[in-house]
């Protein structure tokens, strides 16, 4: 009996050591797994789909109650992947959506093929993977590059989106905080500093994860620079056309973005005839992950509402830090 123990017991030691070994090499791998198996235990489904060629990845969330549910697609941002909705899209299922979010090209575990990776090309696979899905129309959330060319295709597909809401969202000219550069940072000081700009809720970064972010960036960069290249030349920019938006809209802003300034965000609800706001108090531009109660509070309410909002502005307490 007691053999057997001192065997359990070296066994969970060798367990847990080879644990902390495998975090400290590969922190980002297994925080993705984290995040995986908890979307996977609220019912998410991770596939793939055809989409102009393109083999895409995509996660998608039936309503808990069984019911068909109210299409919604989810576009993420520059740099980013569908796991960074992970605290949205089972709150989002739960409240009766049917929500998809895939992987731009480029980007997650979707394809990088040698194209421009511009805002319009961004469009059309965001367009065919709807129809590839077989959604003839759907509320449309996009975060940051993703609000961007969710706004371009409510513009340049208006049957297609039912009501609009953007979190954080680039397509409007402003002075950025930094160039290509900052999105692909190549040692871990650039990496502090990008995540400085992104939140004033995140930690210092321990520079083992760090170094990961590093690594995972750096097979990425060129898909970076291509699209900031192609955002850089103007041609998508939505200054002049958002006069033009005819579906109805949300704006969600982090009231701390330090990438993409409130500022912006107070002008693009300006622009859009009839738009509502909604500002996050204490968030930046990472509010839909790091700040999502509040944030999925305004998403549910605007896309609930009856009679369909028009104008407003709310202001959202900060979530409690724990």
């Amino acid at each position: 009996m007691k053999r057997a123990l001192r065997v359990t017991i070296v066994l969970l030691v060798v367990l847990l050591v080879a644990g902390g070994i495998v975090f400290w090499q590969y922190p980002l791998w297994v925080n993705d797994q984290t995040i995986r198996l908890h979307l996977w235990r609220s019912g998410v489904k991770s596939d793939y789909v055809q989409v102009d060629g393109y083999r895409l990845h995509y996660f998608e969330a039936r309503p808990r109650d069984g019911s068909a549910g109210t299409p919604l697609l989810l576009v993420h941002g520059l740099g980013a992947r569908v796991e960074d909705w992970g605290n949205l899209i089972p709150g989002l299922a739960a409240q009766g959506f049917h929500v998809y979010a895939p992987d731009l090209l480029g980007f997650g575990r979707s394809p990088q093929p040698d194209v421009n990776y511009s805002i319009s090309l961004e469009e059309q696979i965001v367009v065919d993977f709807m129809r590839a899905m077989g959604l003839s129309k759907a509320d449309v959330g996009g975060w940051s590059m993703g609000g961007w060319i969710s706004m371009k295709m409510a513009l340049d597909h208006p049957a297609m989106v039912e009501r609009l809401v953007v979190y954080d969202s680039a397509g409007l000219y402003f002075d950025a905080a930094g160039d290509a550069d900052v999105f692909t940072p190549s040692g871990v000081e650039g990496v502090h500093r990008l995540f400085k700009i992104l939140s004033p809720r995140v930690a210092q970064l321990p520079d083992f994860v760090a170094r990961a972010v590093v690594r995972r960036n750096g097979a990425m960069a060129w898909v970076i620079h291509r699209s900031v290249t192609a955002m850089m030349g103007g041609r998508d920019l939505l200054d002049f056309r958002l006069g033009q938006m005819q579906r109805p809209t949300l704006v969600v802003w982090g009231a701390r973005d330090d990438l993409i300034p409130l500022e912006t965000g107070e002008r693009m609800h300006k622009l859009i005839p009839g738009s509502s706001m909604a500002v996050i108090e204490g968030c930046g531009h990472l509010a839909p992950a790091e700040c999502w109660q509040p944030t999925l509070e305004a998403t549910v309410g605007f896309l609930r509402a009856q009679p369909v909002p028009a104008g407003g502005r709310t202001v959202y307490a900060a979530p409690v830090v724990k």
